[in-house]
């Protein structure tokens, strides 16, 4: 494997926590450190643009390749990645750092593992941000099950769960898959709206097989940018990630007893165009998250941190310097 950083991140570092070798991107700097945890299908280098910004304000950054992504550890049992497995997994990096306490940046799914960290592990969050992902409460039933009843089989998370499939179709050819992923909004929410049932179910694998890379004039990347996602997963695949969609059912069993409050500061940046993770999502969160701001980017869809990047970091900035102007590490 090689371990040479991608192209225009900060100094690459490896830490040994919870059993895995984890890399981490470490920005040297002041202040209260702030971990950005990426998403689906990501890398610490969808951080990219945050981690130059908190460079150049002299302020204290971390960004991992996540269990099972990029030039971290992927083991093969699904149960490895698991809520407490990737919870355990950042607590375990701010041991290695040093560091007693930070606060936890999380988009798409590193959104949910960020509100859980707050949850499991209170003691090392001085503050969570969700990036379109909201803090969301415990199902009141199996999640697989309500969405494959809601749903359908082709919705992307109920596909997900069987074993193989999405990851061969994703791997198939994966410069395509990147540019069918990482497109700017190609429609409205008042247009996805107006869309059939059955096209607003996300039905990934359909999508992909559909897609005509061809001509697409919303493609987000550049073709250096896109290439570090596309190497990056032509070699890992993409079963690692996947795997976390696998332990839902595992970590809505597993959570029982745990409260649904997060008594942190916490800041909540939605994306008005986001169809998978709309700002409606987050109404109603201050019943959880007492302690909450809120700030809605116009005009982005679901890749926030990358579509509107000086938007978002100096959102997250501006945050960090208000709320915790005296806390170091």
């Amino acid at each position: 494997m090689s371990d040479e950083a991608l192209p225009g991140m900060p100094p690459l570092t490896f830490v040994e926590t919870n059993g895995i070798r984890m890399a981490c991107y470490d920005v040297a700097g002041e202040g209260m450190p702030v971990v950005f945890c990426h998403g689906f299908p990501e890398l610490a280098y969808s951080w990219r643009h945050q981690l130059a910004a908190f460079a150049e304000a002299g302020h204290r950054a971390l960004a991992p390749d996540q269990r099972g992504y990029g030039l971290t550890d992927r083991p093969e049992a699904v149960e490895s990645y698991d809520m407490e497995q990737l919870c355990a997994d950042l607590a375990g990096l701010l041991d290695a750092k040093g560091i007693e306490r930070a606060i936890f940046c999380g988009h798409d799914w590193g959104g949910l593992v960020v509100w859980q960290m707050a949850l499991r592990h209170p003691d090392r969050v001085a503050g969570v941000i969700g990036l379109n992902t909201p803090f969301i409460p415990r199902a009141s039933a199996d999640p697989i099950a309500l969405m494959r009843m809601a749903l359908g089989e082709d919705m992307y998370i109920v596909w997900f769960q069987k074993p193989g499939e999405a990851d061969a179709a994703l791997a198939r050819d994966v410069d395509k898959t990147f540019r069918f992923f990482m497109r700017r909004p190609t429609m409205t929410p008042a247009e996805f709206a107006a869309l059939p049932a059955e096209q607003r179910n996300f039905p990934l694998g359909l999508m992909l097989e559909a897609y005509d890379p061809a001509g697409d004039e919303h493609q987000l990347l550049s073709d250096g940018e896109r290439r570090a996602f596309v190497d990056t997963f032509a070699r890992t695949g993409f079963t690692g990630g996947i795997n976390w969609y696998r332990n839902f059912t595992r970590n809505w069993k597993r959570s029982a007893g745990i409260a649904d409050r997060v008594t942190c500061p916490a800041l909540m940046i939605t994306a008005e165009c986001d169809h998978v993770l709309p700002p409606s999502m987050a109404e109603g969160m201050e019943k959880y998250v007492p302690d909450l701001d809120r700030h809605m980017i116009a005009g982005s869809g679901h890749w926030t941190q990358q579509e509107k990047p000086d938007e978002v970091s100096r959102v997250i900035l501006d945050w960090v310097a208000r709320r915790f102007a005296h806390e170091g590490a």
